[in-house]
């Protein structure tokens, strides 16, 4: 479903060049649940945003269900994001001046849906987070643990086929780091590919396979534990 074939990225900085990524082949099949792991710095989150349409690789390619995603032109790729990719970040991104429904509005309302629709599809799944109660709230209203709710049903609100997960757990207590990779592993378990991106081991070990980089290239791939261990 996802692959990547001799990707590279690599940037200029003060005059020096960063390779983030060097030559990365890897393959993700349809309803795979990967994490991607190693130090600070070894190019995981480069190589999660490049799997998302997000950031152009220097050479290479990506593909998604066999489409060169740089092939396709810059508004060509948003639209494939916004019906097939869901982006869970460390930072909720939520914005601070729209309740929790209107936060998950945005993108049914970007991909046109009417008025009535987006408020009973947003209803639905954050009553499915257990936020049924809390529509009318807005972020700085709602505990981290109830954001990070907010920010999972606006992923799932286009109801992707592929969940990209960069840190999903960084910000959160280990209580609700287990609630997260929950979703993400009920989400698995319902035929999503999820990928995602993590320091922590036991986190990384609820994938059913790893993927270990260092200095922007694959070092290691090995199977997990079974999800939901």
């Amino acid at each position: 479903m996802l692959r990547t074939e001799d990707l590279s990225k690599r940037y200029v900085r003060r005059g020096h060049e960063i390779v983030a990524l060097d030559s990365v082949s890897v393959s993700v099949a349809k309803g795979e649940f990967v994490s991607i792991v190693g130090p600070s710095g070894s190019g995981k989150s480069t190589l999660l945003l490049a799997l998302g349409g997000l950031i152009h690789p220097s050479q290479g390619r990506v593909y998604l269900d066999d489409q060169s995603l740089y092939d396709l032109s810059r508004e060509e790729r948003a639209a494939l994001r916004r019906t097939t990719i869901g982006f869970v970040f460390q930072t909720f991104n939520l914005v601070p001046y729209l309740t929790a429904l209107e936060n998950v509005q945005v993108p049914l309302y970007l991909n046109r849906l009417s008025p009535v629709k987006q408020r009973e599809r947003a209803a639905d799944l954050l009553s499915k987070v257990g936020l049924g109660e809390r529509l009318g709230h807005k972020p700085s209203e709602l505990s981290v643990g109830e954001q990070q709710r907010v920010a999972l049903a606006r992923t799932l609100a286009n109801t992707p086929r592929v969940i990209l997960a960069d840190e999903p757990t960084g910000n959160l207590d280990p209580a609700l780091a287990d609630e997260m990779l929950d979703h993400l592993s009920d989400l698995h378990a319902d035929g999503a590919t999820v990928v995602m991106v993590t320091h922590d081991p036991r986190m990384a070990a609820r994938a059913k396979r790893q993927i270990r980089l260092a200095e922007g290239r694959i070092v290691t791939t090995e199977s997990g534990a079974s999800v939901g261990a």
